[in-house]
C-alpha cells in the first residue's frame, strides 16, 4: 500500500509548531495525489488548510494503541514527533522515566525521588530478559552482566547526557546493581569499596551549576573487574578533563567543588581547627557564585559521609588530614591580598594572614612565596631577568597555582582510590561504566566545551557504527536481503579537529610560540578552513569566534583563553618553591618524574582500527588538548574491544520541576544524543518487527476460516499478509520474524480496527433489532389485552336488562341453599367418622398403656434380683482383691526386713573387724613408742656427756687463741718499729692487717658465744620433747581405756546382732505359715466357684418360675374373648401380644452372658493368683538361700578377723613375705579389673543395694589415710631428731637412728599392705553378693518367662550400647531414604525410635550416655540436612521427624501442660531422671532452620513458573491480543509448548502437598508452608505486574483473576481453606480488579479507594499510570483521574513502597501435637538395619 493512500479522513498527522515543536491534527478530507492542501482540524477544533509538498507529506501519527510503548522501535511510524510524543505520554501521564529506543535506554530525569531502585527491584530484574520487563537502568546492567557471563566478553555501559540530565545517578545505580547481584563470598567487601568511590569522586569532582546541583565536572570511566565466578574482585578508574577553572572562578548561582563547602561547614570541629577555616562566605574561591548553600543539602553531614568512605577504602585519618590541609591551603591562597603598586607592579604583604596560613599548612618559605607571586623569572641564553607583574598577572599566577595544586590533588586521590580497589589476582572479565559529559552548547563556549563536544563526536561515531553493525547482524540472522543504509558519518568533523594541521594541532603549535596569542591562532583557523571546509564557519558579526557544525548542532566557540587553558602552565619559580616544601604530599606533587596518576591495568591487547596520530614534537604531549586526545583514543580502543550498552540521559526542563516536559529542550537533546539518528536508521529499512506468534495472535481476526484451518502458523501469516498487502516490498519474512516497512503496522491496525468496528456494528444491529422486536411484541400484547377488556365491558353493557337481573338473582339464591345443604351433610359424615376413630384410638392407647405398665412392673422385679446378685458379686470381688493385696504387701514387708537385717549384719561385722584391727595396731604403736622413749633418754644422756666434752675442748681452744694473741701483739710491736723506720706507707698497711686480725678474733668469739647459746637451746628443746612424749604416753593410755570401752560396746552390739539373727530365723519360720495362707486362698477360690455355680442354678430356677407365673396368670382364651377381631388384628400387626415374653427371654440371655463373662474373669484371676503364689514361693525359697549364704559369709568374716588379729601379733615374722604379698596384690588387682569390666552393666542396677558396702569401704579408706598421716608425722619427727643429732652426735648414734627409722617405715608399709588385703577381701565379698543378685534376677526373669498366659510386655525403650551410637545415626539418619520409610509405616518412625533410645539412657540414669546420644542425633540431623540442602523430599522428611522428635520430648517430659492428652500408659513412659528442656530449645531452633531451608527449596522450584504461568500464559484463550514489542523482545520460538502454564504451578503445588502428606508433616506446618508459597506467588506476580506496563490491561486482569480462582479451587480440593493462604493473594486480586474496573468518574475513584485496601497508594497509582489499552475501543486512564485517586488516598497511612518483599517469611510456629502411637507397640523394620537394637 502506498504511503499517500494512508492520508484519509479521520487519520491524524503531525505538523510543526513553534512552542510544542510538533502539533497533532486530524485529516477531515481524503488526500488525493496532486492536492496542494491537506484539510485538517487541530485538537482545539480549529479548521486548517495546510499546504503540503507531495514529495514530503506531514508525518503520520501512530494509532493510540501504539502510543506509550516501552520501545520506540515498536512504533509503526518512526520519526521525531512520534518519538517525542511517546516519551511525553510515558513521562507525564504514566510517570515512567525509562524508554528503550532500539539499543539505547532513554532516561529522563524526574527531579523527584522514585521508589524504583530498592533491592527488591534489583532482585526482580536479576536474571530476566531485557524485553520481558519495563525499561530500567537495572535492565541494561543485567543485560551487560548476562552477556559478560554468557559470552565471556568485556562490556561497557556508556552513560551520556548534558549537565543535570542524571548521568552520575544512572552510573551510580549501575554500579550498585553489579555490587548487589555479584556479591563475593569473601569478607573483603570489595563491592562496598567500589560503591564507596562514588561519594569521594563526587565530593572532589562535582559542583553545583545553574543546570544541576550535583554536576560532574569531569569524565569518568570505571572498570569493574570480575573473576571466573563473575564476582567483583576490584575496580579501576580513569578520569578525563577535570574543569580546573571552577577552582578559581564560578558563574552566578554556581558553586565550587563540594569538598570546599564540606570543609568550611566542618571548620568548627576540633580536628579541623588547625586548618583555620571559616564559613564559605569568607573565602574568594567559594563565594564568587553568590550561592554557598544548596537547598536540602547538609554539607556537614556529607563531610562525615566523605570521611567514612575514605576510611572504608582504607584511607585513614593521616591521609585524610593531608588532603584536607591541601584543600584548606587552596582556600587560603585564594584570599591572599595582592595590591597594585603603580601600573606595572604589584606586591603582597608579608603580614598577610592567609599567606602565612598557606605557607604554614604547606610548610613553605613565606618570603619567597610573597616575592614570586608578584614577580616572574625570564631566562634567556645570555641572562636571567626578574620582571615584576601587574596585579592582574599576579592574580592569574595565583589562580594558576591553585588550579595546578587542585589538579594534582584530584589525580592523587583518584590514584589512591585505584590502589584501594586493586586486586591481587588476574581479572577474568570487566564491565566498564562511562560517565561522560554530553554535547554542550552555551551562550559562551570555550576550550572545555570544545573538548567535550570533540569527545561526543568520537562517541557518536562509535555509536553509529555499532548500531549499523547490530542492524546488519539482525538482517543476517533472519536471512533478510541486506541493503546498504545511508547513515550520518561524522568522520569529517573528527578530522577537522584531530587530523594533521587540524584545530588541535594548530592550537598546540601556537602554544609553542613564546608570544603566541588566541587571535593569531584564530587567524590561522580562518586561513585554513573558511570556505575550504563546509563544517567550519566564521561568524558574521565577530572576529573572535569560530563555528563548527557538529552532528548535533552548530556551536560557536570564543577563542579567548584557548591557549592559556591548553598550556595549563605555572611559573617555574613557584613550582620550585613547592618542590622545596617539607610537607611530603605537596613536594611529591611537583617532582620531575611523577608516578602515573591514573594507572589503568587492562588485560586486553587491542590494535586500533585507525592509527592514532602522533606529533613529532615531544613537548606537544604536555598540552591539555594533546593529553585529552591521547586518553580519548585509549578510551575508544577500550570501548571498541567491548560490547557497548547505551544510556542517554535527558533533561526534561531547565527549571528542575518534577515531571514537567519541555518539548523544545527534549527534542534538542534527542537530536544531540543520537536517539533520532538511531530511529532514522531503523526507519530506512524495516522498523517494525513481529514474531509469527505475535502476528498470529494479534491479527487472527483478519484471517478467514480456511486460513485458520492450516496447522502451520508461519504459513498462515504468510498467506494472510500476501492477501492483505499487495506490495510485497513492504514486508519481508525472516526465520522467526516478519519485517514491516514504516506505516504497514498502522495499516494493519487500521484493517483490524475496521474489522472490529464492522463486527461491533453487526453486533449492535442484531442486539438493537432484537431489543426493538422485543419491545414491539410487548406493546402488541398490551394492546390486545386492552382491547379484550374494552370489548368485554361493551358486551356486558349491551346485554344487561330487568328480567335478566331477576333471573340471575333467583339462581344465586337457589345456589346458596343447595350449597349449604351439601356442606352440612358432608360435615355430619365427617363428625361421625371422627368420633368413631377417636373411640377406637383411645381404646387402643389405653390398652397399650396398660400393657406397658404391666411390663415395667415385671422388669422392676427382675432388676431387683439382678442388682442384688451383682452387688453381692462385687463385694466378693473386692474382698478377694483386698486379701490379695494384703498377702503381697506382707510378703514385700518380709523381704524388706530380711534385706535390712542382712545389711545391718554386714555393717556390724565390718565395724567389729575394723575395731579389732585398729586395737591391735594401737597396742603395737604404744609398745614401740615406749621403746623409742627409752632410746631417746639414753640418747639424751649421751648428748649431755658429749656436750661436756665439747665445752672442755672449746675452753682449751680459747686458751690457745689467747696465747696466740699475745704472740701476735709482740710481733706487732716489732713490726711497727721496723715499719716506722722504713716508710709511712707500710704503717698504713699494717694498720689494716691489725684491723683484720681483730675482726677475726671478734668473729671467733662471736661464734663461740653462738655455739654456747645453740647448745642451751637444744638442751631446752630436748627437755620439751621429753615432756611432750610423756604427755603422748598419757594420751595413749587414755585412748587405750577408750578402746577397751569401745570393745565392750561392740560386744554388746554383737549380742544385739545375734538377737536380730534369731528374729530373722523366727521370721523365716513364718514362711510355712504364709504358704498355708496361700492354700487357704486356693480353697476360698474353690468355694467361690462353687457359690457362683449354685447362684447361677438358683437364678435359672427363679427365671423359670417367673415365666411360669406369668403364663399361669394370663388366661389366653379369656383375653381372646375380651378382644374384638379388630383389636386382635392391631395386636398381631404391632407384635404387642408376645412383647412381654420376648423381653423375658432377652433378660435371661443377658444374665446368662453376664454370668459367663464373670466366670471367665474369675477363672483368669484365680490363674493369676496361682502364678503369683508360685512366684512368691520361689522368691521365699531364694531368700532363704540368700539368708543361709549371708550367715556363711558372716562366719567367714569372723574367721578372717581372727586370722588378721593373729597376723598382727606376729608382724615381725611377716617381713620376709612382703615381696610375695605385693605379687599377690598385683594379681588380685588384675582380677578385680577383669571382674569390674564384666560387672559394669550390673553395677548400675545394684547401685542402691551396695550403698552400705561402699560406705564401709570409705571408712576403711579413711582409716588407711589416717595411718598414712600417722606415718608421715612420724617421718617428720624422725627428721627433726635426725637434724638435731647431726650437729651433736657421732656417727654411731646416726646409724642407730637411721636403722630405727627404717624399721618404722617397714612396719608402716606392712600395716598398709594388711589394710589393702582387707580391702581386697571386702571387694571379693561384694562380688559374691553381686553374683548372687545376678542369679536371683535371672531366676525371676525365668519365672516370668515361664508364665504361659501372659505375653512379653514392652516398656517402650530401645536398649543400645554407647559404642553403637554412630551406627544408629548412620543407619537411621544419614543413610535412610525417605521413600522407603513413608510407605506402610507410621509417620515420624525414626523420631520415635530415637526417642526410645533416649528413654533407655534416661532409665539407666546415665547423664553422659544421654548427653552423647542427644548430641550425635542433633549433629546427624544437621549433617543430613546440609548434605541434602536442595532435596525437597529429604528436607520434608527430616522436618517432619524433627518435629515428631521434639513433640516426643515434650509429651514424655513429665510436665503437666504436655501430659493432658496422654493415656495412663503414656504417662508411665515419661522420663524419670533428666530434664531435656535445653535440648528441646536446640531442636526447636534446628527445626526452624530446616523449615526455612525447606521453604527456600520450594520457592526456588516454583519461582520460575510463577510469572509465565500467572501472567504470560492465557488461561482464557483468545481474549488477549499481543502488541508489537520492539527491538528488545527477542522471542524466536514459534510454538510455546515448552513454556510454563497455570497447570504447571498447580502440578508443582500438588507435588509439594503430596510429598508433605506422605512424610507425615503436621497439618498446621503444612498450612504454614502453603501460606508462604501462596504469598510468594502473589508477591512475584504483583511485582512483575508493576514492572511490566504491557501486562497492565483489562484483559490481563481477567486472566489473573481466572488464575487466582484456580489457586482457590486447589485450596478447596486440598481442604486448606483455613490456612490463610487465600488472604495472601488479596493484593494481587485487588490489582486484577483494579485493571478491570471503570476508571472515569468520581464514583469510580471512590470505589477504587474503598476496595483496594491491601494495596498502597504508590501501588494503586503505579497500576493506574501503567494501564495500557490493547484495543482502540479501550480508553486510557486520564492524568486527572489518577490525581483524583491520589488525592483521595492522601489520608491513608501506609508504607510508600512499590514492591512487595518476596524474601519475607511468616513467623513459623510448631504446635504441640501429642503422638497417639504407644511406644511399646512400635517395631523396628528390618530395612532400617538396626538389628543391634533390642526392644525393652
Amino acid at each position: 500500500m502506498a504511503l499517500a493512500e494512508l492520508y484519509t479522513q479521520y487519520n491524524r498527522v503531525w505538523i510543526p509548531d513553534n512552542e510544542e515543536v510538533w502539533q497533532s491534527a486530524e485529516i477531515t478530507k481524503n488526500y488525493k495525489a496532486g492536492d496542494r492542501f491537506l484539510h485538517m482540524q487541530l485538537e482545539d477544533g480549529t479548521e486548517l488548510n495546510y499546504p503540503v509538498d507531495p514529495a514530503a507529506l506531514p508525518p503520520l501519527r501512530n494509532p493510540d494503541i501504539l502510543v506509550g510503548e516501552n520501545d520506540l522501535t515498536a512504533l509503526s511510524y518512526l520519526h521525531e514527533p512520534a518519538v517525542l510524543h511517546n516519551l511525553k505520554v510515558r513521562f507525564v501521564e504514566s510517570k515512567l522515566i525509562y524508554t528503550y529506543s532500539g539499543i539505547i535506554l532513554v532516561a529522563i530525569n524526574p527531579y523527584k525521588q522514585l521508589p524504583i531502585y530498592g533491592d527488591a527491584i534489583i532482585h526482580a530484574y536479576s536474571g530476566q530478559n531485557m524485553g520481558d520487563m519495563d525499561p530500567h537502568i537495572f535492565a541494561v546492567a543485567e543485560e551487560a552482566y548476562k552477556q559478560m557471563a554468557r559470552n565471556n566478553k568485556n562490556q561497557s555501559i556508556i552513560v551520556s547526557g548534558e549537565s543535570g540530565a542524571g548521568k552520575t545517578v544512572s552510573a551510580r545505580y549501575t554500579m550498585r546493581y553489579f555490587a548487589t547481584v555479584s556479591k563475593s563470598s569473601s569478607n573483603a567487601h570489595v563491592e562496598d569499596k567500589v560503591l564507596a568511590s562514588n561519594p569521594i569522586t563526587e565530593a572532589v569532582g562535582n559542583a553545583k551549576t545553574t543546570r544541576n546541583d550535583n554536576s560532574s565536572r569531569f569524565g569518568k570511566y570505571t572498570e569493574i573487574s570480575f573473576d571466573q565466578c563473575y564476582q567483583i574482585i576490584g575496580a579501576n578508574m580513569r578520569t578525563y578533563l577535570l574543569e580546573k577553572s571552577r577552582v578559581v572562578f564560578q558563574s552566578e548561582n554556581e558553586r565550587n567543588y563540594h569538598i570546599f563547602y564540606q570543609l568550611c561547614a566542618s571548620a568548627v570541629q576540633p580536628e579541623f581547627k588547625h586548618l583555620k577555616l571559616g564559613s564559605a562566605e569568607e573565602f574568594n574561591y567559594t563565594r564568587m557564585g553568590g550561592s554557598t548553600v544548596i537547598e536540602g543539602v547538609d554539607d556537614r553531614a556529607n563531610m562525615v559521609e566523605t570521611q567514612k568512605t575514605f576510611a572504608l577504602l582504607g584511607l585513614k585519618g593521616d591521609f585524610q588530614m593531608d588532603v584536607f590541609k591541601m584543600l584548606a591551603a587552596i582556600l587560603h591562597l585564594g584570599n591572599v591580598g595582592i595590591t597594585a603598586v603603580g601600573d606595572d607592579r604589584s606586591s603582597i604583604s608579608l603580614e598577610d594572614k592567609h599567606l602565612n596560613i598557606f605557607c604554614e599548612l604547606l610548610d613553605l618559605n613565606c618570603d619567597k612565596m610573597a616575592q614570586w607571586l608578584c614577580h616572574r623569572k625570564i631566562i634567556t641564553t645570555s641572562e636571567t631577568v626578574i620582571k615584576p607583574m601587574t596585579r592582574t598577572q599576579a592574580v592569574n599566577a595565583r589562580d594558576a597555582l591553585a588550579k595546578k595544586i587542585y589538579s594534582h590533588l584530584f589525580d592523587f586521590i583518584v590514584e589512591r582510590i585505584n590502589e584501594a580497589l586493586q586486586f591481587p589476582g588476574k581479572q577474568h572479565t570487566f564491565i566498564g561504566v562511562l560517565d561522560i559529559y554530553g554535547f554542550e552548547t552555551f551562550d559562551v563556549n570555550s576550550f572545555e566545551q570544545f573538548c567535550i563536544n570533540y569527545a561526543n563526536e568520537k562517541l557518536q561515531q562509535q555509536f553509529n557504527l555499532h548500531v549499523f553493525k547490530l542492524e546488519q547482524e539482525e538482517y543476517m540472522k533472519e536471512d533478510i536481503p541486506w541493503t546498504l543504509i545511508d547513515f550520518y558519518d561524522n568522520q569529517p568533523v573528527i578530522d577537522l579537529i584531530e587530523a594533521k594541521m587540524g584545530i588541535l594541532e594548530l592550537l598546540d603549535e601556537e602554544c609553542l610560540l613564546p608570544h603566541g596569542r588566541d587571535e593569531n591562532w584564530l587567524q590561522k583557523l580562518y586561513n585554513n578552513f573558511v570556505n575550504k571546509n563546509a563544517l567550519f564557519e566564521k561568524p558574521r558579526m565577530s572576529n573572535t569566534s569560530f563555528i563548527i557544525q557538529h552532528f548535533a548542532d552548530k556551536v560557536e566557540y570564543k577563542c579567548e583563553g584557548f591557549l592559556e587553558k591548553n598550556r595549563d602552565t605555572v611559573h617555574e619559580v613557584l613550582i620550585e618553591i613547592l618542590k622545596e616544601s617539607k610537607f611530603h604530599l605537596c613536594a611529591n606533587f611537583f617532582q620531575d618524574n611523577p608516578v602515573s596518576v591514573s594507572p589503568f591495568s587492562s588485560t586486553i591487547n587491542i590494535k586500533s582500527a585507525r592509527p592514532v596520530l602522533k606529533s613529532p614534537n615531544k613537548q606537544l604531549r604536555m598540552t591539555v588538548g594533546n593529553k585529552f586526545r591521547s586518553s580519548l583514543s585509549l578510551l575508544m580502543v577500550t570501548l571498541n574491544a567491548t560490547t557497548p550498552h547505551y544510556v542517554r540521559c535527558i533533561k526534561p526542563n531547565d527549571e528542575k520541576l518534577p515531571f514537567e516536559f519541555d518539548s523544545k529542550r527534549v527534542a534538542q537533546q534527542l537530536r544531540a544524543c543520537g536517539v533520532l539518528e538511531t530511529i532514522r536508521i531503523s526507519a530506512q529499512s524495516y522498523p517494525s518487527r513481529w514474531t509469527y506468534i505475535e502476528f498470529f495472535s494479534r491479527y487472527s481476526i483478519l484471517m478467514t476460516q480456511q486460513e485458520l484451518s492450516i496447522n502451520d502458523k508461519k504459513q498462515i501469516c504468510k498467506i494472510v499478509l500476501q492477501r492483505l498487502i499487495q506490495d510485497h516490498n513492504q514486508y519481508q519474512f525472516g526465520r522467526t520474524k516478519i519485517f514491516f516497512r514504516a506505516g504497514q503496522v498502522a495499516y494493519l491496525e487500521k484493517l483490524r480496527s475496521d474489522k472490529l468496528r464492522h463486527a461491533c456494528i453487526v453486533i449492535q444491529k442484531s442486539i438493537r433489532g432484537w431489543l426493538q422486536r422485543k419491545k414491539f411484541l410487548r406493546v402488541k400484547q398490551a394492546a390486545i389485552t386492552i382491547q379484550q377488556y374494552f370489548r368485554g365491558q361493551r358486551a356486558v353493557r349491551q346485554a344487561i336488562t330487568a328480567r335478566t337481573l331477576k333471573q340471575t338473582w333467583a339462581a344465586i339464591i337457589i345456589q346458596k341453599y343447595c350449597r349449604g345443604y351439601l356442606v352440612r351433610r358432608l360435615c355430619q359424615l365427617i363428625l361421625v367418622a371422627a368420633v368413631t376413630i377417636q373411640a377406637y384410638t383411645r381404646g387402643f392407647l389405653a390398652r397399650k398403656k396398660y400393657r406397658k405398665m404391666l411390663e415395667e412392673h415385671k422388669a422392676v422385679v427382675l432388676q431387683k434380683y439382678a442388682r442384688a446378685w451383682l452387688a453381692r458379686r462385687r463385694f466378693q470381688n473386692i474382698r478377694r482383691f483386698v486379701l490379695n493385696i494384703q498377702l503381697s504387701y506382707r510378703v514385700q514387708q518380709l523381704q524388706k526386713k530380711i534385706e535390712e537385717q542382712s545389711r545391718e549384719n554386714h555393717g556390724l561385722l565390718e565395724r567389729l573387724t575394723n575395731l579389732a584391727s585398729t586395737h591391735a595396731s594401737d597396742m603395737d604403736t604404744i609398745q614401740k613408742l615406749k621403746l623409742d622413749l627409752e632410746k631417746l633418754t639414753a640418747q639424751k644422756r649421751m648428748c649431755e656427756e658429749k656436750g661436756k666434752k665439747y665445752k672442755e675442748d672449746s675452753e682449751q681452744k680459747i686458751l690457745k687463741l689467747e696465747n696466740l694473741n699475745k704472740e701476735l701483739q709482740e710481733q706487732k710491736e716489732t713490726l711497727e718499729i721496723k715499719l716506722q723506720e722504713k716508710t709511712e706507707e707500710m704503717k698504713e698497711k699494717m694498720d689494716d692487717l691489725t684491723k683484720q686480725l681483730f675482726d677475726d678474733v671478734q668473729k671467733e668469739e662471736n661464734q663461740r658465744m653462738i655455739l654456747e647459746k645453740n647448745f642451751q637451746n637444744q638442751k631446752q628443746d630436748y627437755e620439751k620433747e621429753i615432756d611432750l612424749l610423756k604427755g603422748e604416753i598419757n594420751t595413749l593410755k587414755e585412748e587405750k581405756t577408750q578402746l577397751q570401752h569401745q570393745i565392750q560396746q561392740e560386744i554388746a552390739i554383737q549380742d544385739g546382732l545375734k538377737m536380730e539373727v534369731g528374729q530373722l530365723t523366727k521370721q523365716a519360720q513364718k514362711i510355712p505359715e504364709l504358704q498355708k495362707e496361700i492354700e487357704l486362698l486356693q480353697t476360698q477360690k474353690l468355694d467361690v466357684e462353687k457359690q457362683a455355680q449354685s447362684q447361677k442354678r438358683e437364678l435359672r430356677e427363679k427365671m423359670s418360675e417367673v415365666a411360669k407365673q406369668l403364663l399361669e396368670s394370663y388366661d389366653v382364651e379369656d383375653v381372646r374373648s375380651r378382644l374384638s377381631t379388630e383389636d386382635l388384628e392391631h395386636l398381631n400387626e404391632d407384635g404387642e401380644l408376645w412383647f412381654a415374653y420376648e423381653g423375658l427371654k432377652k433378660a435371661t440371655r443377658v444374665l446368662e452372658s453376664h454370668f459367663q463373662s464373670q466366670k471367665e474373669i474369675y477363672e483368669k484371676e484365680i490363674e493369676g493368683l496361682n502364678f503369683k503364689v508360685e512366684h512368691l514361693s520361689q522368691d521365699i525359697n531364694h531368700l532363704q538361700k540368700l539368708f543361709r549364704e549371708e550367715n556363711d559369709i558372716n562366719d567367714g568374716i569372723r574367721l578372717e578377723v581372727s586370722r588378721l588379729t593373729s597376723e598382727n601379733l606376729v608382724i615381725p615374722d611377716l617381713k620376709q613375705q612382703v615381696s610375695e604379698l605385693e605379687n599377690q596384690k598385683l594379681d588380685l588387682e588384675n582380677r578385680l579389673q577383669e571382674q569390674t569390666v564384666k560387672l559394669k552393666e550390673m553395677s548400675n542396677r545394684l547401685h542402691y543395694e551396695l550403698e552400705g558396702d561402699r560406705t564401709q569401704r570409705r571408712t576403711n579408706e579413711a582409716q588407711n589415710e589416717i595411718d598414712i598421716k600417722e606415718k608421715e608425722r612420724l617421718k617428720v619427727t624422725t627428721q627433726e631428731i635426725e637434724g638435731l643429732s647431726n650437729g651433736l652426735m657421732q656417727d654411731e648414734i646416726q646409724d642407730e637412728v637411721k636403722s630405727k627409722i627404717k624399721q618404722e617405715t617397714t612396719r608402716l608399709t606392712v600395716e598398709n599392705m594388711d589394710l589393702e588385703e582387707k580391702l581386697d577381701m571386702k571387694d571379693r565379698i561384694i562380688k559374691k553378693l553381686e553374683d548372687q543378685i545376678k542369679t536371683l534376677t535371672k531366676t525371676i526373669e525365668k519365672t516370668e518367662a515361664h508364665v504361659p498366659t501372659l505375653s512379653k510386655e514392652y516398656v517402650g525403650m530401645m536398649e543400645y550400647k554407647k559404642e553403637d551410637e554412630d551406627r544408629i545415626i548412620q543407619n537411621l539418619i544419614l543413610d535412610l531414604k525417605p521413600r522407603g520409610v513413608v510407605v506402610n509405616m507410621i509417620p515420624g518412625l525414626p523420631a520415635h525410635i530415637l526417642f526410645m533410645c533416649v528413654r533407655y539412657a534416661d532409665y539407666l540414669n546415665d547423664a553422659d550416655m544421654l548427653k552423647s546420644f542427644m548430641n550425635v542425633t542433633i549433629d546427624g540431623i544437621k549433617q543430613v540436612v546440609k548434605e541434602h540442602s536442595e532435596d525437597f523430599e529429604m528436607l520434608s522428611f527430616w522436618l517432619s521427624n524433627t518435629y515428631y522428635f521434639l513433640n516426643c520430648l515434650k509429651q514424655y517430659s513429665g510436665e503437666e501442660e504436655f501430659m493432658k492428652g496422654n493415656t495412663p500408659r503414656q504417662n508411665k513412659n515419661c522420663l524419670k531422671h533428666f530434664d531435656l528442656s535445653e535440648y528441646r530449645q536446640v531442636l526447636s531452633d534446628l527445626a526452624i532452620r530446616i523449615y526455612h531451608q525447606f521453604i527456600i527449596v520450594m520457592e526456588n522450584n516454583i519461582q520460575p513458573m510463577i510469572v509465565p504461568g500467572m501472567l504470560e500464559y492465557e488461561s482464557l484463550q483468545g481474549i488477549s491480543g499481543l502488541k508489537p514489542t520492539g527491538f528488545r523482545k527477542r522471542s524466536s520460538s514459534i510454538d510455546d509448548t515448552d513454556t510454563y502454564t497455570m497447570t504447571s504451578i498447580l502440578q508443582q503445588l500438588s507435588y509439594f502437598y503430596s510429598t508433605m502428606c506422605q512424610n507425615g508433616l503436621d497439618s498446621e506446618l503444612l498450612k504454614q508452608a502453603v501460606k508462604q508459597l501462596f504469598f510468594l506467588i502473589g508477591a512475584i506476580t504483583l511485582n512483575s505486574l508493576f514492572l511490566r506496563k504491557d501486562m497492565c490491561s483489562c484483559r490481563k486482569g481477567m486472566q489473573i483473576r481466572c488464575n487466582i480462582s484456580y489457586l482457590e479451587e486447589w485450596l478447596k480440593d486440598k481442604n486448606l481453606q483455613n490456612s490463610n493462604a487465600k488472604e495472601t493473594l488479596e493484593p494481587l486480586s485487588q490489582a486484577a480488579w483494579l485493571l478491570q474496573v471503570k476508571k472515569i468518574t468520581d464514583d469510580d475513584a471512590k470505589e477504587i479507594c474503598e476496595h483496594c485496601t491491601s494495596l498502597s497508594t504508590v501501588q494503586i497509582v503505579k497500576i493506574l499510570n501503567s494501564y495500557t489499552p490493547i484495543d482502540d475501543f479501550e480508553k486510557r486512564v486520564t492524568p486527572s483521574f489518577v490525581r483524583k485517586v491520589q488525592a483521595m488516598l492522601n489520608n491513608r497511612e501506609d508504607v510508600p513502597q512499590l514492591m512487595l518483599d518476596t524474601k519475607y517469611l511468616f513467623q513459623v510456629t510448631f504446635p504441640f501435637t501429642p503422638s497417639p502411637h504407644a511406644l511399646e507397640m512400635i517395631q523396628v523394620p528390618s530395612s532400617f538395619k538396626l538389628g543391634f537394637l533390642t526392644r525393652v
